[in-house]
Order: C-alpha cells, then sequence, then structure tokens
C-alpha cells in the first residue's frame, strides 16, 4: 500500500510567485525524499509604497512514504 503524505509550506521571494514556489519546493527537498507534486493554494505578497516587495506562496508538497522505514 502506498502512504503520501503532505506538508503544508510557504515559499517567499523577492522576484516572483513562480520562485516563492520552487524555494519552497527546494527547501523541503533538502530533508525529504520522494517529492511527487505540490499544490499552490494562496498567493500573496508585501507591499512597501506601492511596490510588491515579497512574493509568497502557500503550497503543499506531497510525498510518498518510503515503506522501509515505516
Amino acid at each position: 500500500m502506498t502512504v503520501v503524505k503532505v506538508l503544508e509550506l510557504v515559499g517567499e521571494s523577492q522576484n516572483s510567485w513562480q520562485e516563492a514556489v520552487q524555494n519552497a519546493v527546494l527547501e523541503a527537498s533538502r530533508t525529504v525524499e520522494n517529492i511527487t507534486g505540490v499544490e499552490i493554494y494562496n498567493l500573496t505578497a508585501n507591499v512597501d509604497g506601492g511596490n510588491i516587495t515579497e512574493y509568497k506562496a502557500n503550497v503543499k508538497v506531497a510525498f510518498v512514504v518510503d515503506n522501509a522505514k515505516r
């Protein structure tokens, strides 16, 4: 039986929402193996003086649990 776990994360970037998502996945992949997908469910940004200063993406990262480790 395959078991999939989901982590909820917030990625951040000074450049774009796409990079914010990528940063969240990259950071998760440093400690989590077998990442199979990501769901983006919220995009927000910090604004200063009428300009976006930081992009944020709330994401859910899915990964398969290694049966040998359970």
